[in-house]
């Protein structure tokens, strides 16, 4: 049993160390890169390009610009807060709490052929901001997977360093 207790804080660790690492770092500055770079075309290049668009698409625009703008603050929020954690300003376990007030799910695009009639560089946006989702997901459920989830799959390595080490011990 102490094997399973063992394998469970290095697991925490491994969460906690994740977001302490140069990939979250990488991430983190993609995010934020994407958010800004949106904002600066939401409040540029695509108003004009907005007011050129037939009003059908133009609808299309105006929803999908606002889906991609909750997305990415969604994950923005999502960013930050582990970047807390990265910097000691919270625990893991604090802001396992505290993640649940940021959704990864929000805002899914609509039908990808009115999405295809689009300015070329929304579409670039909002497939980058969904590909910028599922890391993230992918990520979060990574560290905030509870330990006994882990440990219910098991190393299948265990066991023979089971036997490894009471051979040793003889």
């Amino acid at each position: 049993m102490s094997d399973q207790s063992s394998g469970a804080a290095d697991l925490v660790l491994l969460s906690e160390r994740i977001t302490n690492s140069a990939a979250f770092g990488a991430l983190f500055k993609e995010g934020m890169d994407l958010v800004e770079e949106t904002a600066a075309y939401l409040d540029g290049a695509g108003r004009v390009e907005a007011k050129a668009l037939e009003r059908p698409v133009s609808l299309t625009y105006a929803t999908e610009s606002m889906r991609l703008t909750t997305r990415l603050m969604q994950l923005a929020s999502w960013l930050l807060l582990h970047r807390a954690v990265k910097e000691g300003e919270m625990t893991l376990s604090q802001a396992n709490r505290e993640k649940t007030k940021v959704k990864l799910s929000a805002a899914d695009p609509g039908n990808d052929e009115l999405i295809g009639k689009l300015p070329e560089q929304l579409q670039d946006l909002i497939s980058r901001s969904m590909a910028l989702q599922a890391r993230v997901r992918r990520l979060d459920a990574t560290i905030h997977t509870p330990a006994s989830e882990h440990m219910a799959i098991g190393n299948p390595l265990v066991p023979q360093m089971n036997l490894l080490k009471a051979a040793f011990e003889r």
